[in-house]
């Protein structure tokens, strides 16, 4: 199959009004899109990727409004957090209506639904004229793409569109908040911070990792985001071990930098967490055999980007 690349979103589009797939690209990561209505199309989407059928897919709107149209039901949290951070990286974990084929929910009788805030993502969904349920445009348990050249390493000859955009702001997944339960609960941390979640909503609860909740939302249990080097997480550069073939990446230099073949020092957890995937591609073309990553403070994003960090290490 030959790839075609354009940076026209209503080219990206008409693949979308025809049953085919498409990447395109969001404010978080890039994102491969089928009609969520059409359940050939959103079986592509596992094809393509090799994705499990049971990890659920997100579905994406271009207008708030179009949710009413994917859930049988939008609780008064849902509407608070919806109202606070859409169009955004907030993807809200809903009752879903009948009009949501099972393929895209896992068998789930609930849906992952989010308004992008990117204007090549509006763009592109509303020529769509079709909710877009999309996971991350890359192989299945590969860091997530935040360039359309990542895409094309992962999905080229694989795919029949890539809608060109520039590399992703954030860098990191939408954070996902399960609105189904009598108290909304954080069950993939994301591109928006839990606190900011909660001066929007103060009783918003946290799923432990590995929780039952869990299952309702992607990137939460099978093997995600890992790089073909071994990764090993430190909590203080000291404990990176240099070669020739290892890389470092961190918020603080490690003690013999010019003894890793690559270094990133990111000035600030955001950059950090701009950087990270980006930066686990670029170690795989050179061929790295090592990533010594360094954690950061639980806090803010930084929950989000250790989070990655962990499940790349266990991959």
């Amino acid at each position: 199959m030959r790839t075609h690349l354009t940076t026209s979103p209503d080219e990206a589009a008409s693949y979308i009004r025809r049953g085919r797939i498409v990447a395109f690209p969001t404010e978080t990561v890039y994102g491969l899109g089928a009609d969520a209505r059409r359940v050939a199309a959103v079986r592509s989407i596992f094809d393509a990727k090799g994705r499990p059928s049971d990890n659920p897919l997100i579905v994406h709107i271009a207008d708030p409004a179009q949710a009413a149209e994917l859930a049988a039901c939008i609780p008064p949290a849902a509407r608070t957090l919806m109202d606070a951070f859409w169009p955004g990286p907030l993807t809200v974990i809903l009752p879903k209506s009948d009009a949501v084929p099972s393929l895209v929910t896992a068998g789930l009788d609930t849906v992952g639904v989010r308004c992008p805030g990117h204007a090549v993502a509006t763009a592109f969904l509303r020529s769509c004229q079709a909710p877009v349920a999309a996971p991350s445009a890359n192989r299945s348990g590969r860091p997530s793409p935040t360039t359309w050249e990542a895409v094309r390493e992962d999905l080229g000859g694989r795919i029949p569109c890539i809608l060109k955009g520039g590399r992703t702001e954030a860098g990191l997944e939408s954070t996902v908040v399960d609105c189904t339960e009598a108290v909304p609960v954080v069950l993939r941390p994301g591109a928006i911070p839990e606190e900011a979640l909660a001066d929007a909503l103060p009783e918003i609860g946290v799923e432990p990792p590995g929780g039952d909740a869990a299952a309702k939302s992607p990137g939460t249990r099978h093997r995600h985001y890992a790089p073909r080097a071994r990764v090993t997480l430190v909590a203080e550069p000291g404990e990176a071990v240099a070669s020739a073939d290892a890389a470092y990446i961190g918020l603080r230099a490690p003690d013999e930098p010019e003894s890793f073949a690559t270094v990133r020092i990111a000035p600030s957890v955001e950059a950090y967490a701009h950087d990270l995937f980006h930066f686990f591609r670029a170690c795989d073309r050179e061929e790295a055999a090592v990533i010594c990553a360094q954690l950061v403070p639980e806090d803010g994003l930084g929950r989000a980007l250790n989070d990655r960090l962990r499940r790349a290490a266990a991959g």
